[in-house]
């Protein structure tokens, strides 16, 4: 297939680092604001400009938008999200999670994915090195999805489920299942987000030394 070049759309405006640093997470989204295919279209072209070893570009995007499809498709994520408590903590239900636990806002999605206006799967062609050249695509989309004004957020499936999942959307037996974005106009607001210093983060020349912004 013929490689194609594409111009920036016009439609994002938005200066890098506003859009970096006002995304966040968004697990609530609004069912009755459509994305747009033109809007997904930008998103998608974003993803495509990002680095990838070899110019190999392994990654492979399934945009679901049937409302119907999303329905049935949000059901499997609920079943998926508590499979995957089930087996690091031992939960069943929300009275399970700790008070204190991040995980009381991440269930959130468990029940939201239903009213996700659009989902993206990701996948790759083959195994190996193929999530290191597809995971910069998917960031390259969250923020084209901000830039937007299109809330979004990354999670993952449960092998409990990847079977129907794969069944469900045709996808051939030898894609390699990454990640899975909904996308919506918030039910809320986007940034600030509060994150642990560099300076706590970053080791300088030698593992435990300071950087100098300490």
């Amino acid at each position: 297939m013929d490689m194609v070049r594409l111009d920036p759309p016009a439609e994002l405006t938005m200066p890098i680092g506003e859009a970096m640093f006002s995304q966040r997470a968004t697990r609530r989204l609004d069912p009755d604001r459509p994305v747009t295919d033109a809007q997904l279209e930008i998103i998608l072209n974003a993803a495509s400009k990002a680095p990838n070893g070899g110019n190999t570009q392994p990654a492979r995007y399934l945009v679901i938008r049937e409302r119907d499809a999303i329905n049935e498709f949000g059901k499997l994520y609920f079943e998926a999200w508590w499979a995957k408590r089930r087996d690091a903590y031992g939960w069943s239900s929300k009275a399970d999670i700790p008070e204190d636990s991040p995980y009381r806002l991440a269930a959130l999605l468990a029940d939201e994915m239903v009213n996700a206006p659009a989902v993206i799967l990701v996948y790759s062609e083959s195994s190996g090195v193929a999530a290191s050249s597809t995971f910069p695509g998917v960031q390259n989309l969250l923020l084209a999805a901000r830039a937007l004004g299109l809330g979004s957020v990354l999670t993952t499936l449960h092998a409990e489920v990847m079977e129907r999942v794969n069944a469900m959307f045709g996808v051939p037996e030898e894609m390699v299942f990454h990640c899975c974005i909904p996308l919506g106009y918030p039910r809320g607001k986007f940034g600030p987000t509060s994150r642990l210093p560099t300076s706590a983060t970053t080791s300088w020349d030698r593992w435990g030394q300071t950087p100098p912004w300490k």
